[in-house]
């Protein structure tokens, strides 16, 4: 088996999450900043087996389709493009900063810890692909 890639993209940065090998178990691997992110993919996938990539879909409260999207279609365009071997699957993010937000809080992280961003960023891809995880089992 091959490990699955779970995209939190935003447009300053993108938290990346990834499962082992017998995808078990969903880890944050880091955050990039987005206009870096092509180019820590196809490195990523030149070291690592990656069988597909989750990217999460940003949606409103009625089900409608957030105004992040207009950013993150562009970018799937050129993943598409970029590394046409690795399909795309896109989960539902709705609520993931709050709950990775609340999951720091859990985990007993100091409120100047909780202003990092970057890690909310990780964190929420973490999310994403256990949420994927979820629905696949």
């Amino acid at each position: 088996m091959a490990r699955l890639l779970a995209i939190d993209y935003g447009t300053k940065r993108t938290g990346i999450a990834v499962t082992d090998e017998l995808q078990i178990i969903a880890s944050g691997l880091t955050t990039v900043v987005t206009k870096d992110l092509l180019s820590f993919l196809k490195d990523y996938i030149s070291k690592e087996n990656v069988e597909l990539f989750i990217i999460g879909e940003p949606k409103q409260m009625n089900n409608e389709v957030s105004e992040n999207e207009a950013d993150i279609i562009p970018f799937i365009e050129k993943l598409k493009i970029a590394i046409p071997q690795i399909p795309i699957v896109r989960v539902d993010e709705r609520f993931t900063s709050k709950m990775a937000f609340q999951t720091m809080i859990d985990s007993g992280l100091k409120k100047n810890q909780r202003k990092n961003k970057a890690l909310v960023d990780e964190i929420s891809a973490t999310i994403i692909l256990q949420s994927y995880l979820y629905s696949k089992n």
